[in-house]
C-alpha cells in the first residue's frame, strides 16, 4: 500500500512538473503578417531565457529590438518603430506560432509564424 501512494506522489509531481515547462522559441522565425493596413514577411530572431523574452524584428518598419514574456504556450512580445507599438500576442505549437497582431496607429491583424 506505502509503494503505492509513493509511485502516485512521484507521478503526479512528474505530470506538475511537465506541464509548468514553457514552450522555448529561441531561434529564427519567418511570419507572414495580414492587416487592413497590408501584408507581410517579416523575420523574428527570438532569445528566450525562462520565460523572459529579447530578440529583434527585422521587416517592413526596419529593424527593432523586442521584449516579452513566453508563459506555457502563450506568447506576448512588442516593439516600438517609426510608426509606434506593435504588439504581437499568440500561441506556441512546436515550430508554429499564429495569433493577433495589433499595429497602434494602423489596426489589427492576424500572424501566422515557421521556426527556420
Amino acid at each position: 500500500m506505502e509503494y503505492s501512494l509513493k509511485m502516485r506522489v512521484i507521478f503526479l509531481s512528474l505530470l506538475l512538473a511537465a506541464s509548468s515547462f514553457a514552450a522555448d522559441i529561441t531561434g529564427t522565425w519567418n511570419f507572414s503578417v495580414n492587416t487592413p493596413a497590408g501584408n507581410g514577411s517579416p523575420t523574428f530572431v527570438f532569445q528566450q531565457t525562462g520565460e523572459k523574452l529579447t530578440g529583434t524584428y527585422t521587416g517592413y518598419f526596419g529593424s527593432a529590438e523586442l521584449q516579452g514574456t513566453v508563459k506555457a504556450d502563450d506568447v506576448e512580445y512588442s516593439f516600438t518603430t517609426q510608426t509606434g507599438k506593435i504588439s504581437y500576442k499568440g500561441k506556441v505549437a512546436g515550430t508554429k506560432m499564429k495569433g493577433i497582431v495589433k499595429l497602434e496607429e494602423l489596426g489589427e491583424g492576424t500572424f501566422e509564424g515557421s521556426k527556420k
